[in-house]
């Protein structure tokens, strides 16, 4: 399966210390939210990010696929 393209999004500004546990995912910071956008290949590895950022203590947003550019 070929990993597909998603944008994440998270409530608030996330510093870049939180940043960079998201390797591989490029990072765009808005005033009301962070949105981070990457591939993921599968379902494991999407409930693993769906993890990291709820140990991180981050309120999620909204969880999307996107068409690649």
């Amino acid at each position: 399966m070929d990993p597909e393209q998603y944008e994440i999004r998270v409530r608030g500004r996330v510093g870049k210390s939180v940043l960079s546990r998201f390797d591989g995912f490029d990072a765009e910071v808005e005033p009301a939210e962070t949105v981070l956008r990457g591939e993921i290949s599968d379902q494991a590895e999407l409930h693993g990010v769906i993890d990291r950022i709820q140990g991180l203590g981050l309120e999620l947003v909204e969880i999307r696929r996107v068409a690649d550019k």
